[in-house]
């Protein structure tokens, strides 16, 4: 079973930056859809971006369009998620996830996660 552990959350003003790593513990990292999902408090887990095994079919949730980049290196089997412009609504633990198989568009289908990092933009 694969596992994935995340890394790089933190504390950030508002407008500053963070970049999200998530090593993934499997010699087929390249097979794996992978995506970022995030949950705020009292809010329910939602899709941030996604992209496919080669990288060349890339989603995003339309509030981080501009703001975030998804990326993966296949040889160092880990995916990024660099944010820029962060903002206070962004504040969430923030979630890596994999999976063989993804609802193009809505990260849906990715059925492994990892435990989370907290990011936190103060206003």
């Amino acid at each position: 079973q694969v596992q994935l552990v995340e890394s790089g959350g933190g504390l950030v003003q508002a407008g500053g930056s963070l970049r999200l790593s998530c090593a993934a513990s499997t010699r087929t990292f390249s097979r794996y859809y992978m995506g970022w999902f995030r949950q705020a408090p009292g809010k329910e887990r939602e899709f941030v971006a996604a992209l496919s095994g080669n990288g060349g079919s890339i989603y995003y949730k339309d509030s981080v369009k501009g703001r975030f980049t998804i990326s993966r290196d296949n040889a160092k089997n880990t995916v990024y998620l660099q944010m820029n412009s962060l903002k206070p609504e962004d504040t969430a633990v923030y979630y890596c996830a994999a999976g063989l198989f993804w609802v193009a568009g809505t990260g849906g289908g990715l059925d492994i996660w990892g435990q989370g990092t907290q990011v936190t933009v103060s206003s």
